[in-house]
C-alpha cells in the first residue's frame, strides 16, 4: 500500500468552462487537508490550481507551490502558500517530483498535458515507479486516452502503456486508489531532466 504524504497535483491555471472542474478542484483540496497530505502544485492563485489551494488551506491543510521566477514576477503566486521560486519551468518540474509520493491530474490546459505526458514518459523509461492517476471529470480526459489506445493499436506504444497510471472518475476514489496501489520499490532517480 503506498504511504502519501505529499501529493503533486497538476492541473489549470484556468477554472474550465463547466462548474464540475471547480467542484472537483475543491474536494480534493478538502480530502487532502483532512487526510493529512500536502499539496504540492504549481503555485498559482488562478484558476483550478487557485481553487485547489484555497480548499487545501481552508481545510488547514500544509500546501507548497513550485513556480518558477519569470511568473512570480508577474504576480501570479498565491499568496497564502508556502512559494518555492525556481530559475526555470525544468527545475519547477523537477522540484514538484522531487517532494511527490504520487501524482494527480485534474482537468487543465497544454501546460498540464505536458506535465502529464512528462511524468508517465519518466515512469515509461523507469525513472520513478510513483503513482500517477489521472481524474477523468466529466469526460475531460478522455481524448487523452483514446490518443494513447490510438498508439498502442499503431503500434507505437506498449501496451504495458495503459499501466503507468491510473484513471479516476470520481474525486471521492482518489485517496483509496492511492491508498490500493504498491508502495514504489526502488528509488527515483535523482536528476529527470
Amino acid at each position: 500500500m503506498a504511504k502519501v504524504k505529499r501529493l503533486c497535483v497538476y492541473c489549470g491555471s484556468a477554472r474550465g468552462a463547466e462548474p464540475v472542474f471547480q467542484e472537483a478542484a475543491s474536494a480534493l483540496g478538502m480530502l487532502l487537508a483532512a487526510a493529512g497530505i500536502e499539496l504540492v502544485y504549481g503555485g498559482g492563485r488562478n484558476g483550478l490550481m487557485g481553487v485547489l489551494a484555497d480548499a487545501a488551506l481552508a481545510g488547514n491543510g500544509r500546501v507548497t507551490g513550485i513556480m518558477p521566477g519569470h511568473l512570480h514576477d508577474r504576480e501570479v503566486a498565491h499568496p497564502d502558500v508556502q512559494i518555492v521560486v525556481v530559475a526555470s519551468m525544468h527545475e519547477r518540474k523537477q522540484r514538484m517530483f522531487d517532494l511527490a509520493d504520487a501524482f494527480v491530474v485534474l482537468p487543465g490546459g497544454l501546460g498540464t498535458l505536458d506535465e502529464t505526458i512528462e511524468i508517465i514518459t519518466w515512469k515509461q523509461l523507469d525513472l520513478h515507479d510513483k503513482p500517477v492517476i489521472v481524474v477523468d471529470i466529466a469526460g475531460y480526459w478522455a481524448p487523452l486516452l483514446a490518443l494513447v489506445e490510438h498508439a498502442i493499436a499503431r503500434g507505437f506504444a506498449a501496451a504495458r502503456s495503459r499501466d503507468f497510471f491510473r484513471v479516476a472518475t470520481r474525486i471521492e476514489d482518489v485517496l483509496p486508489m492511492l491508498a490500493a496501489m504498491p508502495e514504489p520499490t526502488r528509488p527515483s532517480k535523482s536528476t529527470l531532466v
